[in-house]
């Protein structure tokens, strides 16, 4: 395993060439990985361009056109000059597939069909979509494969194991204790080669996010929306939450490669909340690295969707019109502390909510009305569901937000059990109908409510996708054809009134302007996700 050793990793991204010189200059054998993004049939051309520049070329990755190659400190701005190259990014992060293969667990030994789970009654989001009602027309296909990009999956969750499909679960990310600066960015290793079991998360949001995919009907806990399909944990976040681009890549060529019919993203693509093709106040090697996320990640995207690979993401939870953007304070995230305030336009975009073939998401409270915290913009919301809101109501309540299942270290981890497993807090929960007990957290956030969508859009593929051409068994539906059928079965949702709307921000007043009609707005996109008219509706 390589570990990256670089100018970049010396100074934050918002550092001046000047002090990357002179790290250079005390450093100059170090040498950094990049991935170096050509155009369309240049890819002698770039080797050629990459040589020259003094660098090297690990491998080519012709299926996404571009080159992991090896250069110093001045190694991006030098062959980003050429016209051949689009874009140019630091390999933070040096993956690969866990080679770790197990069969998958016996559903039927696992799972016990009942009217509704022991706390099915604290999920008004299922009620809202109707997957209550749907599990009774279609719970899901076993041959439907929905992958869920994240920092992973409690594999070994009680409400998650019997749909968990460990043999095709892989890791491509490997933890890391410490950031460039020194300053923690994992944690501790949880093992010896700091690679991560593919049934193991070490953070909780991708276990959350599957169990509202497709927790099983079992007489434990929760319920997911589509109950029988199968949990594909595709991982490509650290444990600390960041999202790098070489792993996103892997990620959904990976899903592409072996038959995902859909991918949840929940996730923006690190170091940059908004990436900027040609933005003045961004630095050479940033404009290079932000114009690699946007090419790189829409290559992978369209390799996956020709695939067959349904791609839903989270729209994003920084209340703000995507469509008008005026200022990015968030960015570059990575390492922590470099973060500047940069204006932006609506030429720049959020990866990959904002990236073409991605159905993004919105997120509504238990009242209907847009979350508070979820962004909105009537180019960029597809499609709502329920992501939860603590504020939509008097006070603050987790109540308001979504249960799902978390996994028990984790809540030790971070002090939310006692010694003895209670819950210290109102928005832990824990279930102990079977042994060992089983535990759920309530979350808010459009990565919340991209689920719900997933999760329907697996209903319809397992009830209108063919058998697989690959001989593998599994279904597959065209992602346009899945696209077509989420909008016609979602149920239209209009502007309020008036379209300027007020959020009580305890005690402050926030107004979000919504623009549009019933039949496409910026809150609610096409509607807001509909389970049940997904499992019964006739195109």
């Amino acid at each position: 395993m390589r570990r990256i050793v670089s100018c970049l990793a010396a100074v934050t991204m918002a550092a001046s060439l000047t002090a990357c010189a002179a790290v250079s200059a005390r450093q100059a054998v170090v040498q950094a990985d990049y991935l170096v993004f050509y155009a369309d049939g240049r890819q002698a051309h770039a080797l050629d361009v990459i040589k020259g520049a003094g660098g090297s070329t690990v491998r080519a990755e012709s299926k996404l056109g571009y080159v992991v190659a090896r250069g110093g400190a001045t190694f991006a701005e030098v062959i980003g000059a050429d016209p051949a190259i689009v874009g140019v990014s630091a390999d933070r992060r040096i993956g690969y597939a866990s080679a770790a293969a197990r069969a998958l667990p016996d559903a039927a030994a696992l799972t016990r069909s009942t009217k509704s789970d022991p706390l099915s009654g604290r999920q008004w989001d299922m009620k809202m979509i109707g997957a209550d009602r749907a599990h009774a027309k279609e719970p899901g296909s076993r041959k439907v494969l929905v992958g869920v990009i994240d920092t992973g999956i409690d594999g070994k969750h009680p409400d998650i194991a019997p749909n968990f499909n460990r043999e095709l679960s892989r890791n491509f990310v490997t933890d890391r204790p410490k950031d460039e600066k020194g300053e923690t960015l994992d944690g501790p290793c949880e093992a010896a080669d700091c690679k991560d079991a593919v049934d193991q998360d070490d953070d909780g949001h991708g276990t959350h996010v599957a169990s509202t995919i497709a927790s099983p009907i079992n007489g434990i806990g929760v319920v997911g929306v589509a109950p029988n399909v199968q949990l594909v944990n595709i991982r490509a976040g650290q444990d600390s939450g960041f999202f790098f681009l070489k792993a996103s890549l892997d990620a959904l060529t990976y899903a592409a490669d072996i038959g995902v019919d859909v991918v949840n993203m929940s996730y923006y693509v690190d170091p940059w909340l908004f990436n900027c093709r040609a933005n003045p106040s961004d630095s050479a090697k940033e404009r290079l690295e932000q114009r690699a996320v946007i090419t790189g990640m829409q290559r992978a995207l369209d390799y996956a969707r020709k695939k067959g690979v349904t791609l839903i993401s989270a729209l994003g939870n920084g209340a703000s019109d995507l469509g008008k953007p005026k200022v990015d304070e968030a960015s570059p995230g990575y390492p922590r502390g470099g973060e500047r305030i940069r204006k932006v336009d609506n030429s720049c975009l959020n990866v990959p909510a904002e990236s073409v073939g991605v159905i993004s998401i919105s997120s509504v409270g238990p009242s209907g009305r847009k979350a508070i915290y979820s962004d909105y913009g009537l180019e960029q919301t597809d499609l709502s569901a329920p992501g939860g809101d603590a504020l939509d109501g008097k006070a603050a309540s987790p109540a308001r937000s979504i249960l799902a299942a978390a996994p028990e270290a984790v809540l030790r981890a971070k002090g939310r059990i006692d010694k003895s497993g209670r819950p210290k807090t109102g928005d832990v929960l824990r279930d102990c109908t079977r042994s060992p007990c089983s535990y759920y957290q309530y979350l808010d956030g459009t990565s919340m409510a991209a689920p719900h969508a997933t999760g329907v859009a697996a209903i319809l593929i397992s009830r209108f996708g063919k058998p697989a051409k690959s001989g593998k068994g599994g279904l597959t539906l065209p992602a346009a054809k899945v696209e077509d059928y989420l909008y016609r079965t979602a149920t239209a949702k209009p502007c309020p009134s008036p379209r300027a709307y007020a959020y009580d921000l305890l005690g402050d007043k926030e107004i979000h302007v919504c623009k549009g009609d019933k039949k496409k707005n910026g809150f609610f996109g096409r509607g807001v996700v509909n389970a049940y008219q997904a499992a019964t509706f006739e195109p």
